[in-house]
Order: C-alpha cells, then sequence, then structure tokens
C-alpha cells in the first residue's frame, strides 16, 4: 500500500528539464496545504496496482520518452477508470509515445515549440478551479507547446489557451488550447503545457494555477 497520498513521478527518458526539483517541491508544498501527503519517485515500479490503490493523485511531472513499464501502463490505466485522479505537466505532453490509452488521454502528441519567450494566456473557464484564479489575460514567459493534432478535436474541456499575437512561432491560430482536462471512467485528468522554468514554480499565479488544478482532481 502506498505511503503518501500524492505520487510524483519524475522519470525522463528524453530531455530532462532543469525545473522538474523545483516542480517536485511546489507540488509537495501545494499537496501538504490541501492535507495531502506527497512522495517524489522515478522508479516505474511505483506503477502497480497494490502501490497505486489508495492514491488521490497522480503527477508525471515534465516526464518523456517510454518511463514506465508494461505492467505500469496497465495499473495506470485501471487506476485512472477506477476513479483516480491524474496531472500532466509540461513536458508530460511528450511521454509514453506509443502508449495509444495515453495518446488518447492528452487528446493529442508534442510536436515541438518556438523558443521560450514571454506571451500571454487567455482564461477560456473562468469557473474551473485550476483557471478562476488567473486573470482573464495573463501575461506569462513559457515554451508555447505546438501539438500534432488539436486538442479541442478529441473532445478535452479547454481550460486557457495561448494569446499567439502575444509572441512568435504560434501555428494554431486564435484557438490555441494551453490546459485542459477530461473524465475518463471514474477519473481524472489534467494537463497543463505550462512549467518549462524553475522559477515558474515559485510564481504565484502558476501556483495557484497548480493548486486549482489539485482541487479539481482531488476534490
Amino acid at each position: 500500500m502506498p505511503t503518501a497520498d500524492v505520487l510524483v513521478y519524475t522519470r525522463t527518458a528524453g530531455y530532462r528539464h532543469d525545473s522538474i526539483p523545483d516542480g517536485a517541491a511546489a507540488l509537495t508544498g501545494l499537496a501538504a496545504g490541501r492535507g495531502l501527503t506527497a512522495e517524489t519517485t522515478e522508479d516505474p515500479a511505483a506503477f502497480t496496482a497494490d502501490r497505486l490503490a489508495g492514491r488521490a493523485l497522480v503527477v508525471l511531472l515534465s516526464t518523456t520518452g517510454t518511463v514506465l513499464t508494461a505492467e505500469g501502463r496497465t495499473a495506470l490505466e485501471a487506476y485512472l477508470r477506477g476513479g483516480g485522479a491524474l496531472l500532466a505537466v509540461h513536458a508530460a505532453a511528450n511521454a509514453e509515445p506509443d502508449w495509444p490509452f495515453y495518446g488518447d488521454l492528452l487528446g493529442t502528441r508534442f510536436a515541438g515549440h518556438p523558443p521560450l519567450q514571454p506571451g500571454a494566456v487567455l482564461v477560456e473557464d473562468g469557473a474551473h478551479p485550476a483557471s478562476a484564479p488567473l486573470p482573464r489575460r495573463w501575461e506569462w514567459t513559457d515554451e508555447w507547446y505546438e501539438y500534432t493534432s488539436h486538442p479541442r478535436a478529441s473532445g478535452v474541456h479547454v481550460l486557457l489557451r495561448a494569446d499567439e499575437t502575444a509572441y512568435e512561432g504560434g501555428t494554431l491560430g486564435d484557438d490555441h488550447p494551453i490546459a485542459w482536462c477530461r473524465t475518463v471512467d471514474r477519473g481524472r485528468f489534467l494537463f497543463t503545457a505550462l512549467g518549462h522554468a524553475a522559477e515558474a514554480y515559485r510564481d504565484p499565479g502558476f501556483r495557484a494555477h497548480l493548486d486549482g488544478a489539485l482541487a479539481w482532481l482531488v476534490p
């Protein structure tokens, strides 16, 4: 049985973000603020039915490449479908590239990004806990992710969009989702493409975004 409510998974098999330790610390602190304990691991053996049972939340924090075993994939899918919660942050869009379930869950795949630069985030759903704390237009610096297909076409509920007029290199136009969520059977899933830089995890606005995600995922 798990020893913590929240599992923060940080394994990478591709590019590794320097911000991962800051992200793990931020998520641990935000979880504690909600009365939840958290542990951070890079061990794929954490993904078994027994070790996921009773978890309030699993976080994929900028995981890249194939980071789960076949058994781990089966356990995570069953956990989520059975009423679990999964938060995917930033480069988790580039994880598990050959796992169809995860691709369907995301609703798209990572295709690249223009250089890190200032831009702006537009709130689409002002009532959702993950977007409600933000101003309707939020000035922000990040990697503005591009996707292999439009995520909205897969049926996700879009929370935030990127304002492509505020930076260079966007290709989706007026409708450029940057954070979204969905339910999967009895489980909940939320993805945010934001969170590249270490300092993001000390920013009050971004922390409020993550805290709101936790509030929705673990009501």
